[in-house]
């Protein structure tokens, strides 16, 4: 199914959503054909119920879609998603009003669910399409469906076919579509650009690691995206298990996501001024590994510890948010695949958030809800800052204890950051474990489409 609106002058079958306390009351209203098919048939309104209704020639005259109540509702979202893909092929449009949010939210799980991902093999589309309900904006929600979809394809990719150097053929890709200005920092550059925990996490690859920098936009406040880019993470010399690597492909899912938000900023064209850091990296092993116990010297001057070579991805965000620091932009936001702490902390589904700042931290709050994009604000507890302090060095990449891990990586993050207006920090998962309505299981966009609603507000836009 095209991730877009059917054409508005497309006829149509039109879609009830009902709500399960209302529909005795909207069934008394419908033909006897209608309430006696429904009634073979055993629809009953609960959440998620689809049905089509034909006429006397077996034509599909309605279909209806079980709206359950709000307190089943509260268990999840884009519940209308599944319609999209129970329909048959068909073009839908809602009869049903509802308010301008669950409305976009009913129109963009309908889209979202139309994504495959069929790199490998054939796959069967989904062949329903929704018209754009009337009073949302269509094309804003096009576009956000698409940025979500270039993060699931990129995070879906495995490392065979998504290394260091193709993550930088899909930003130079990227930035190309858009116009903007697009360079790379590879191999012993880094250390002569000052960008040496980058080169150390990375080359130990065959595979060159890397600095990404994309910049667009030339007007209005700005905002640098830093997304972490490991594009595989074997754990380095203090080795993964095979269970834990497993999904390892998906540490890049930081940089899929602020690739997939800074597509929608510029495809809206947003009046900012936007800056891109991905540090695009393998953590492997070879004889050039860095090792534990090893101490190195930041851009930022700081050194720091080495104290699990597998709690890399606060290294390379680090000296990629030292160098969008100097430049201190108006916003400035890190997303990573960082920690199993959050998702020991938040599970799967929330995607937590760090800044120091109440009133900023409300307005993704409440972006995020609109956006059916949860997120859950973290702490920045400062008590906390000794135990990122080793003694024999500035800081710790791994401290012991085994306590409020994501919450030290974020501190540890902090620590680079000191002259930017505002900071955030999220520490997202990137995956889907089991599918639900319009989140097929595998790579997942998390947080962006609540930074994007949140942003207008946040920059005056």
């Amino acid at each position: 199914m095209p991730m877009t609106f059917a054409s508005a002058d497309t006829p149509s079958i039109p879609l009830f959503l009902i709500e399960t306390d209302k529909f005795q009351n909207w069934l008394a209203g419908q033909p006897e054909q209608v309430s006696n098919w429904l009634d073979t048939v055993g629809f009953v309104a609960s959440l998620g119920q689809v049905c089509l209704v034909p006429d006397n020639k077996g034509t599909a005259q309605l279909a209806v879609f079980g709206y359950g109540d709000a307190k089943t509702r509260c268990r999840g979202r884009f519940h209308l998603a599944k319609a999209a893909t129970a329909l048959p092929e068909g073009v839908y449009h809602i009869e049903t009003e509802m308010d301008k949010t669950a409305l976009q939210e009913a129109a963009l799980g309908w889209l979202l669910a139309g994504y495959i991902f069929d790199r490998y093999r054939d796959q069967k589309p989904a062949l329903a399409q929704l018209k754009a309900p009337v009073g949302i904006d269509a094309s804003s929600i096009e576009i956000i469906a698409s940025g979500e979809a270039l993060t699931r394809d990129l995070i879906n990719i495995p490392a065979s076919d998504m290394g260091p150097q193709d993550l930088e053929n899909a930003f130079f890709e990227l930035g190309q579509t858009h116009g903007a200005k697009v360079t790379s920092i590879v191999g012993n550059e880094l250390l002569e650009q000052n960008l040496p925990m980058i080169h150390a996490v990375g080359r130990a690859s065959d595979v060159a690691p890397r600095l990404l920098d994309m910049r667009w936009g030339d007007c209005g406040p700005s905002l640098t995206l830093v997304g972490k880019g490991v594009c595989f993470d074997t754990g380095g010399l203090n080795i993964k298990p095979g269970a834990s690597m497993g999904l390892m492909k998906k540490d890049m899912g930081g940089a899929a996501t602020v690739l997939g938000l800074a597509h929608m900023i510029m495809s809206l064209d947003l009046k900012l001024r936007l800056r891109v850091l991905v540090p695009a990296v393998e953590n492997s092993i070879s004889g050039s590994a860095f090792r534990p116990q090893d101490i190195l010297t930041s851009r930022k001057g700081l050194t720091v510890e080495i104290n699990n070579t597998d709690a890399e991805g606060r290294l390379v965000l680090a000296d990629a948010l030292t160098l969008a620091d100097e430049e201190m932009p108006d916003l400035l936001i890190s997303m990573a695949t960082l920690t199993g702490a959050a998702r020991v902390a938040v599970g799967p589904d929330l995607a937590p958030f760090y800044c120091d700042d109440d009133v900023f931290a409300q307005d993704f709050t409440a972006a995020g809800t609109n956006a059916s994009d949860p997120l859950w604000r973290m702490p920045f507890w400062d008590p906390y800052e000794s135990i990122i302090e080793p003694g024999i060095a500035d800081l710790d990449n791994a401290p012991k204890g085994g306590f409020a891990g994501s919450i030290t990586a974020a501190l540890f993050l902090r620590r680079f950051v000191d002259q930017s207006a505002r900071y955030a920090h999220f520490d997202i998962y990137g995956w889907q474990p089991t599918a639900a309505p319009a989140r097929p299981k595998g790579g997942a966009g998390q947080g962006a489409r609540a930074i994007l609603a949140a942003l207008p507000k946040i920059l005056n836009l």
